[in-house]
């Protein structure tokens, strides 16, 4: 309680000095902090409930904005700032959060209108503009009203000119509370080869059938008698989490061969339980890389289905708030690009950070307050070097009592990682840390990973 009064007594502040200084204004001050941290959200067509574009959408939900900037529940970053950086850090400063509680105290002053900073353009459908090809299903997807989670593979096949280089991937969801998750490869032909891809099923609703099977009427496999009889695969090229944006970094890393013939095949598409039946048009978009391919980049993970073993057994008794830990020790150097931590709905707190073989610390992430809502692909400002031998260690903390407002079950009931897909399912449980890298070079730790 103290420290609540602390803040407010510090917000109050804030305002009061900028008060005596100037007038806050809409187009001076306010309007750069909402284009910067809320509107990619809050705009037509993406996860935010409302609009704040315009200098009317600010005032209309003026109130709320003082109440969840004053508070920190928005914007969302859930990330300890204090403990390590990323890009695209939303965390606003005392001063800024001081500046909208003066803005929302004082009457919403606009400024000057003439000088008002542009209200920013995105397009719609996509957090990084126009992309160069829009994958989309035939038919939309059924999610049937039964309550209980859905676990399907699809596939997203597609057909271009050439041959060419993608610089990412990005899965955008139509059912933003109910899609949980995504994680998808890219699938590619050999033009010397005889195929019939584009034809055959394009949904599989049992995961549990024999995946062979599932492939083979998805028309999958090359159509000769020639080996190997599958094309190749590049893995984890799609992948989604509630209020995941795909890691994006500058030329000289990432990026993938992408031929003529191809498809995408989600092995795993996770929707939430609904109560009402639903049709699902998610897509995929592709943007397309102009330079060569120089540093391909990895991905590993630790924990559930993952290369270290979780301890304790992962198993969370009703009425516990519990501590597991995964580590991994590296065989050679490596250049960690991007973290994604990921619980489910009873997770508490999260952390994870490297040890080097002299014993110093590396902090990587700690997430003090673990939100299922929001589960980000966080990326360095800059490649964060951990040395061979290091030992890289993960705590995740669970809490399964009925204090806890996210549990799924009441009274509280044994929950584990339950087995295969069912550990994917939202009253189950994960622990996983995955992360993106590359094997060192000189000069790794000087790339700056902000894309221009």
């Amino acid at each position: 309680m103290k420290h609540i009064v602390f803040v407010f007594l510090l917000f109050l502040f804030v305002a009061c000095h900028h008060n005596s200084r100037e007038q806050v204004t809409w187009s001076k001050h306010i309007a750069p902090i909402i284009h910067k941290n809320c509107s990619a959200c809050h705009r037509p067509g993406e996860s935010g409930g409302f609009n704040l574009l315009t200098y009317s959408d600010a005032v209309k939900k003026g109130g709320l904005l003082k109440f969840v900037t004053s508070s920190r529940y928005m914007p969302p970053w859930p990330a300890d700032a204090n403990y390590s950086h990323f890009v695209g850090e939303r965390v606003l400063t005392d001063e800024e959060i001081g500046l909208i509680a003066n803005w929302t105290t004082n009457g919403y002053q606009r400024g000057d209108s003439l000088s008002e900073q542009k209200t920013p353009i995105f397009f719609t459908g996509s957090y990084f503009g126009k992309p160069d090809l829009t994958i989309k299903l035939k038919e939309a997807v059924p999610i049937k009203g039964n309550g209980t989670d859905a676990f399907l593979i699809l596939k997203f096949p597609y057909e271009i000119e050439k041959d060419t280089l993608i610089d990412f991937v990005e899965f955008v969801p139509h059912r933003r509370k109910l899609v949980h998750h995504v994680n998808g490869h890219l699938i590619s032909y050999d033009e010397k080869r005889t195929f019939n891809y584009m034809s055959g099923d394009c949904l599989h609703e049992e995961t549990k059938s024999q995946l062979m099977d599932v492939y083979k009427r998805f028309h999958i496999p090359y159509t000769d008698a020639l080996q190997p009889n599958f094309p190749t695969l590049t893995p984890n090229t799609v992948y989604y989490l509630p209020g995941y944006v795909p890691p994006v970094y500058p030329k000289a890393v990432g990026g993938y061969k992408f031929k003529k013939h191809g498809l995408f095949l989600l092995n795993n598409i996770h929707y939430g339980p609904s109560n009402v039946d639903l049709m699902d048009s998610s897509y995929i978009n592709v943007f397309y890389r102009k330079t060569p391919i120089e540093r391909p980049v990895r991905e590993t993970q630790l924990g559930t289905f993952g290369i270290s073993k979780i301890e304790p057994e992962f198993i969370i008794p009703p009425n516990e708030i519990k501590t597991f830990v995964t580590e991994t020790s590296l065989p050679y150097t490596i250049s960690m690009l991007s973290v994604n931590p990921h619980m489910h709905l009873i997770g508490k707190s999260f952390w994870a950070f490297a040890l080097k073989p002299n014993g110093d610390t590396i902090p990587i992430i700690k997430i003090n307050k673990w939100d299922f809502r929001w589960q980000y692909y966080y990326t360095f400002k800059h490649p964060l070097v951990l040395e061979k031998g290091s030992t890289i260690k993960v705590y995740g903390t669970f809490d399964n009592t009925s204090k806890n407002s996210n549990n799924p079950f009441y009274p509280p009931q044994t929950i584990t990682q339950g087995n295969g897909v069912e550990s994917m399912k939202t009253t189950e449980e994960m622990f996983q840390f995955i992360f993106t890298y590359m094997p060192y070079k000189a000069g790794d730790e000087k790339i700056d990973l902000e894309r221009k």
